[in-house]
């Protein structure tokens, strides 16, 4: 049996991880500057996109809350960062390539005839409700989806909100009866006082009662976690976490200055409240909250892998016979690690102990060879 060359020690399995950083300028893939240009288009269009949304989903901002002003200014900014990143991200061979399979999955007629279920399955488990996070720890799962379904809340009633493509009006002026509307076009009428109408009023308090135990216990938990405190760094692992809660509490007391202290402190609080939604919507491309934007792409891989393992396309180690992943899969990162001129891409064809084995026999027999 001929020995694949040992690789370099720091080198990885996960050259081709979907939350990988982007290897702008690396061998193999366009150069930064290239990069940066068509970053810059891409953010520049989404942006331009955006604004024109904005404008003709108000009705030529007839329904434009001017003093949500800086809140769609940020959306703008956020728009740009997203493309931006995700452009620089999909640029890099490895993330390149997982984006190619995934689409090149998600569009596939064979796919769906053999399984027209996986992709809504993936969806809803993978995105959704995020069950791999329960094999780690049920703790760490609750709290993902408590902040998930808060954002996901609070995002649906405050970006419409935002635009002006939604508007509560009363045809007294002071209620209790509304009715709201959607680009203009009356939806649905509600009172105020009832159940209905609570919900309405108070969907982003229910955001925030929702995101506030979650954030918590992900804070507590790199302040205790001795797993959790080695790798992390306060920018991009305590301060999106800091936001949230920031967010979530001035939000409250505004609901609570309104109802029991006639207004008493809420043109502060609003302030507040504006400045940290707008620091956190400017922050998400390029922090930790940049994960939300990759997820779906992953989708697209699982999707891959799924069904490739529904024609029963497995890779084996070459040494021990041990299942190492879908054959497609394998191919996949092999090509990737040739894209970065990675000498090593046979070693993808041995398990991790394998892997062992083989690099500490080559250490022994070339580098030091023992003691006599």
């Amino acid at each position: 049996m001929t020995e694949p060359p040992a690789p370099p020690a720091a080198a990885s399995d996960e050259a081709t991880a979907p939350d990988a950083p982007p290897l702008t300028g690396a061998v193999g893939g366009p150069g930064p500057r290239s990069v940066a240009g068509r970053a810059t288009l891409a953010g520049t269009i989404v942006s331009v996109l955006l604004i024109l949304a904005i404008v003709f989903g108000s009705r030529m901002l007839k329904d434009f809350d001017s003093a949500l002003l800086p809140y769609a200014v940020a959306t703008v900014f956020l728009a740009f960062g997203v493309a931006y990143r995700y452009t620089v991200w999909i640029s890099a061979p490895g993330a390149r390539r997982l984006f190619q399979q995934g689409w090149r999955s998600l569009f596939s007629s064979d796919n769906f005839r053999k399984a027209p279920t996986a992709l809504p399955k993936m969806i809803a488990t993978y995105l959704g409700f995020q069950k791999f996070l329960g094999a780690r720890s049920q703790a760490r799962w609750v709290a993902h989806q408590l902040i998930f379904w808060g954002c996901i809340l609070a995002a649906l009633i405050t970006f419409p909100l935002t635009w002006g493509w939604f508007t509560f009006t009363s045809p007294s002026g002071a209620g209790p009866g509304y009715a709201m509307r959607i680009w203009g076009i009356k939806v649905i009428g509600f009172d105020s006082l009832n159940i209905l109408g609570w919900l309405m009023f108070h969907g982003l308090d229910i955001a925030a009662v929702l995101v506030i135990p979650g954030a918590s216990y992900f804070l507590w938990r790199r302040m205790k976690d001795r797993g959790a405190m080695t790798g992390q760094r306060f920018a991009y692992d305590l301060v999106p976490l800091i936001a949230l809660i920031v967010i979530s509490v001035t939000g409250l007391l505004l609901t609570f200055s309104s109802i029991f202290l006639h207004g008493g402190g809420y043109e502060f609080l609003a302030i507040l409240h504006m400045v940290s939604v707008v620091f956190t919507l400017i922050y998400i491309p390029f922090g930790k909250f940049f994960h939300i934007v990759q997820r779906p792409a992953a989708v697209g891989m699982q999707l891959f892998k799924y069904t490739a393992r529904k024609d029963e396309q497995f890779f084996h180690c070459k040494r021990c016979g041990q299942l190492i992943d879908t054959a497609p899969y394998v191919e996949n990162l092999q090509g990737t690690m040739r894209d970065l001129k990675l000498d090593f891409d046979t070693w993808t064809e041995y398990c991790p102990r394998c892997k062992r084995v083989l690099r500490g026999a080559a250490y022994l027999s070339d580098v030091k060879k023992g003691f006599k």
